[in-house]
């Protein structure tokens, strides 16, 4: 993999005026670029333009763009949380994939992206698919030279900065304001790959929670008619179930996380998080 530093280039680095200061990067946030394929487009619009920044992309034939030094930080992910910790900039990696972003039908066999480009279906081989974080859409697959370098740049990445801990999307991190990386990108794979662990957010839970008063029970008592059930103790996209109210779960793990209470609970054969202030003891 070949990475491209834009900043030695002699390109206008106009960027540089929404990079702050520095920063311990601690996750990645991947992005699509929901612009027009074209290559050094993106890069060109990112090097040049007042609104944004981060710190590469990644084209469809492959090659990688830096832009702004991983230490430092960049305004990619703008309002957004991640475990409960708001700012992600702040300790974030940001990296664009160069994708249209979500299509709209068209006729005559072709989709539209909101720039106004045309692409045939056939052709660019389009997946229409609905998903709960992205809703209804068309959306173009990625390139596989494209898929083998950000696999290569996360792990030079992880090889590189020891405070590196997970990687995530723009999606995952923005929930309900953004939709990409578009839902045909492979993150768990990607994730298995280049972690070697299954589960990092799970593991890090586990790790600053406690087990004290493990075996107490506890009885859901949400404002609705159900109290939700996450995978980890946050409220990003992660809800595995939904517990009806009045019903009473054992407690496994304790723990605080941005400032809320959380407790580990087991309910219908799944073990899972949910906030403390609607869980009254039993």
């Amino acid at each position: 993999m070949r990475i491209i530093d834009h900043r030695l280039e002699g390109a206008p680095f106009r960027a540089a005026a929404l990079t702050g200061g520095p920063i311990v990067p601690e996750i990645v946030v991947l992005h699509d670029t929901a612009g027009r394929l074209a290559p050094g487009n993106a890069v060109e619009w990112l090097a040049t333009t007042p609104k944004a920044s981060v710190h590469f992309v990644v084209e469809r034939d492959g090659s990688v763009t830096q832009l702004v030094p991983t230490d430092r930080r960049a305004g990619h992910a703008g309002q957004s949380t991640w475990q409960g910790r708001p700012d992600c900039n702040a300790f974030s990696i940001g990296i664009e994939v160069v994708n249209p972003g979500r299509l709209t039908r068209g006729g005559g066999g072709a989709a539209f992206a909101w720039f106004g480009q045309e692409f045939g279906y056939g052709e660019w081989k389009l997946v229409e698919m609905t998903t709960p974080q992205h809703g209804p859409g068309l959306w173009m697959p990625y390139a596989e030279d494209q898929i083998d370098a950000v696999l290569a740049l996360l792990t030079a990445l992880f090889d590189a900065i020891p405070t590196l801990e997970d990687i995530t999307t723009h999606w995952y991190v923005s929930p309900g304001r953004k939709i990409d990386t578009n839902p045909l990108f492979p993150l768990e794979s990607l994730r298995a790959r280049v972690l070697g662990r299954d589960d990092p957010a799970e593991a890090k839970a586990e790790r600053l929670s406690r087990a004290d008063g493990a075996g107490a029970y506890v009885r859901i008592a949400a404002p609705g008619a159900t109290l939700n059930l996450r995978l980890w103790p946050s409220f990003n996209p992660n809800v595995i179930a939904q517990i009806p109210n009045g019903t009473e779960v054992p407690v496994l793990r304790t723990g605080l996380f941005g400032g809320q209470g959380w407790h580990k609970v087991l309910f219908d054969g799944r073990e899972g998080w949910v906030v403390a202030r609607y869980a009254k003891p039993a």
